[in-house]
């Protein structure tokens, strides 16, 4: 595996030569092909040139250039190449004076940052898609500061949310309110689901914040098809109504909602504590409906808007309402997690109220803005304090006023940092201890700072080395982290993008929202498999194990796995299909169309994920539409993207990434392993660019080991764009091929890459905005 820029590799080759000799008679001044033309292109004068130097990079150590057909010198001269120019740039940024830095300005919280937020300052468990509208993403994560914009609505909306959190906060909520829960379509209910009693079958976990001691009335609704009648033709079912375990209410279906045409059963009113409950809403498992070969039940078991025809089938609940709280009463002081977070303490008199605020509002203020409160800080909440307690005629009505501010504190909404004013214009510098816990909390867990991270910084500490490298060491072992393997994962490798993915049911019975969350869970445990243990992250490559439960194992069709928990399993030799992520079903799912596989979506995702390259889009008006045509004998879908290679406008390009997605074309739309495709046996070898025959699936997995540098320096890639929340640009392939090259010394163990990010200067560092220089755009915060 050749190193990243490796100088010792980088000796013995005569790369200006090389390029006249093979890359000239298309990138020409005449021909332009690409918009490039590199006939004064060489190691002399690749740093001038870097932007479109970083390009050639990207294409010789992918094998992506010359294209098929033309002449092409050895692998090994072209890595050589590849590692000339790359030394050329690197040597020459080395030698610049200051770091490429381009501040990201003020950067605001996105939907799930201010989530976790909320959780963390007050304990309170918050549904933030009720209060804001959802982030736009660019490159590839929605926490860029670039497209994190505001606007006149969306402040309405962080003022309105302010209210509504802060007396939730304090169970100050007694207004009645009506809070409605769907269960997908597509949940399968014939059996137990986790977190439910045993004994019990179906139905939803709700894990719902009560905003004030009260009575409650649940609504409970069953899954409907036409005409809004009830499915399900089973009878005699039982449906119970948990509260954190305990039964509340019991259903007799078929007369209290089995019949009601969809409007469903209501409970009586329910006294329930304010605070945050787990509500189960579940059938009792009664009876088992025979499964045998004349009445074989599919793995899904709704189709909507009716059922899968052909089997008798449980009723299904199809919704869930919870209204109230009906006479309810204010939280007393420590009903709640967040009441308890909140006060601190508690005046028993008058006199007691003024000092009891300061310190609550302190505390909240130091959490909000992520730095030790200030006195002024204090002046400028304490007067919404007051009005709210003359207003409200209690203590707590004070603090809720006062933190309903706290909430739309701009400081609070946004990440800022503050240029030092004795730092001359332009010039880089390192940013505060402060500042760096922030950028810290939120790249590893998507929130605010906690205690101990704002008191080392406070006291200058966090920057020294040793003490940085324990915190980050504390920080992923901290249940927090979870955050950052969901939401870099979820947008990384899209596994996000399982939730939109609806295979055709018909093709496709078995596939449902318990298989799709399984396989989102597997993804999430295998990456966060390679955290937690410090793993090289080319077992995300190679890895011979991986993490099911009953229900996926299943679907891979591997044995003795039973229950819905779970575990990390071998793959013997007849389950090597499912080493590493090529076998993964979340991502085989998004990179297929609903009705088929796609060697188009699967090569583009390996060529972007495995080999740091991304093709260019089709150009318009090409017909990209596979599907067959009326009258036409049925063709694999291998034959039909015969067109792509005979085409000239598509050749070259899918060229470069069909191979890949062929190579994987064993596995069908929902994952699943299959040797034919429309009653033609599935030839899954390919050819790549550079020549090289590909054998299906295993030649995949040595193409990926034979670039495990080039994932490598992907996988940095992303997490420097997602650590610093801006999209990098060619000035910044320097450190990501230093970072890269520091951790290819350790095995590219995931600890090398993460502190090979943190201690960047990209992520360590500032550069102040100069006023005269036109590039300084960038807003930056001089003052409170």
């Amino acid at each position: 595996m050749a190193c990243v820029a490796s100088p010792a590799l980088a000796q013995g080759v005569d790369t200006g030569a090389l390029i006249q000799q093979y890359c000239t008679d298309c990138h020409n001044v005449n021909d332009f092909a690409g918009g490039i033309q590199l006939e004064d292109f060489s190691t002399d004068n690749v740093a001038t040139m870097a932007e479109i130097g970083e390009q050639v990079i990207k294409r010789l150590r992918a094998g992506m250039m010359p294209p098929v057909g033309k002449p092409r010198p050895d692998r090994e001269v072209m890595q050589q190449m590849a590692a000339a120019l790359a030394h050329s740039i690197d040597q020459h940024a080395a030698s610049q004076e200051s770091p490429h830095l381009p501040a990201p300005g003020l950067h605001r919280l996105n939907r799930t940052e201010y989530t976790n937020a909320i959780r963390d300052l007050l304990a309170l468990n918050i549904d933030a898609t009720k209060f804001l509208p959802a982030d736009d993403s660019s490159n590839g994560f929605d926490n860029m500061a670039g497209t994190l914009t505001t606007s006149p609505a969306l402040m309405e909306a962080y003022l309105s949310a302010a209210g509504n959190i802060a007396r939730l906060a304090m169970g100050t909520e007694t207004a009645p309110a009506l809070a409605v829960f769907d269960v997908p379509v597509d949940t399968s209910q014939n059996d137990h689901i986790e977190g439910l009693p045993f004994g019990t079958r179906g139905g939803m976990l709700i894990q719902h914040e009560f905003p004030s001691d009260g009575e409650y009335v649940f609504t409970v609704k069953g899954m409907t098809g036409y005409f809004t009648r009830v499915l399900g033709n089973v009878s005699g079912e039982k449906l119970e109504v948990t509260v954190d375990g305990e039964r509340v209410y019991l259903y007799d279906w078929d007369k209290e909602i089995g019949t009601k045409l969809g409007d469903g059963g209501r409970t009586p009113a329910i006294p329930i504590k304010a605070g945050f409950h787990n509500i189960g809403v579940t059938f009792i498992a009664t009876s088992d409906l025979p499964d045998t070969g004349l009445n074989k039940s599919f793995q899904r078991t709704m189709n909507s808007p009716g059922a899968i025809s052909g089997y008798t089938f449980y009723p299904h609940v199809g919704q869930v309402f919870i209204e109230g709280p009906f006479k309810g009463t204010p939280a007393t002081a420590t009903a709640t997690a967040s009441r308890a977070k909140v006060l601190q303490c508690y005046p028993n008199k008058p006199s007691e109220e003024q000092g009891c605020a300061t310190k609550i509002l302190k505390t909240l203020l130091t959490g909000a803005l992520r730095r030790p409160a200030s006195d002024a800080d204090l002046a400028e909440i304490m007067p919404f304090y007051s009005a709210g307690r003359e207003e409200g005629g209690r203590f707590d009505y004070g603090i809720e006023a006062a933190l309903q501010r706290i909430l739309v504190d701009p400081e609070f909404i946004y990440r800022s940092e503050i240029e030092p004013p004795q730092v001359a214009d332009g010039a880089v510098y390192r940013i505060s201890d402060l500042e760096l816990a922030s950028r810290l909390s939120f790249f590893l867990w998507s929130s605010i700072p906690d205690d101990e991270l704002i008191q080392l910084a406070a006291k200058n500490k966090l920057h020294d080395t040793a003490t940085l490298q324990a915190q980050v060491k504390r920080m992923i072992a901290d249940p927090r982290a979870q955050a950052f393997v969901q939401n870099f994962t979820g947008q990384w490798l899209n596994v996000r993008g399982l939730a939109a993915k609806e295979p055709i049911v018909e093709m496709f019975p078995d596939f449902d929202s318990t298989l799709r969350a399984a396989a989102r869970t597997e993804v999430e445990m295998f990456f966060g498999n390679i955290i937690q243990n410090d793993r090289s992250i080319l077992d995300l490559l190679t890895a011979d194990y991986t993490f099911v439960n009953e229900r996926l194992a299943k679907h891979y069709g591997i044995p003795n796995v039973y229950g819905e928990q779970f575990r990390r399993v071998e793959l013997g030799p007849d389950q090597q299909a499912r080493r590493g992520l090529l076998g993964k079903a979340a991502l085989l799912v998004t990179t297929s169309e609903a009705s088929r596989s796609s060697p188009v979506k699967r090569g583009k995702w390996f060529l972007e994920t495995f080999l740091d390259m991304a093709p260019p889009p089709p150009p318009p008006g090409v017909e990209i539409n596979l599907a067959q045509k009326d009258g036409e004998a049925p063709k694999s879908l291998r034959a039909r993207l015969e067109a792509h290679r005979v085409n000239p406008s598509c050749a070259t390009c899918h060229q470069m990434f069909e191979p890949m997605g062929l190579a994987l074309e064993n596995f069908n739309a929902v994952g699943q392993w299959r040797t034919t495709d429309e009653g033609n046996l599935i030839d899954a070898t390919a050819t790549l660019n550079d020549g090289t025959p590909l054998d299906g699936l295993k030649g995949l997995h040595d193409l990926t080991l034979r670039n495990g540098d080039l994932f490598a320096q992907s996988v940095v890639e992303r997490l420097l764009t997602y650590a610093l929340g801006r999209g990098l640009d060619y000035q910044d392939m320097p450190l990501v091929r230093s970072v890269t090259r520091a951790a290819s010394q350790h095995d590219y163990h995931f600890s090398e890459l993460l502190m090979g990010v943190v201690n960047s200067p990209a992520f360590t560092m500032n550069q102040k905005s100069d006023p005269k220089s036109e590039q300084s755009g960038t807003q930056q915060v001089t003052s409170r």
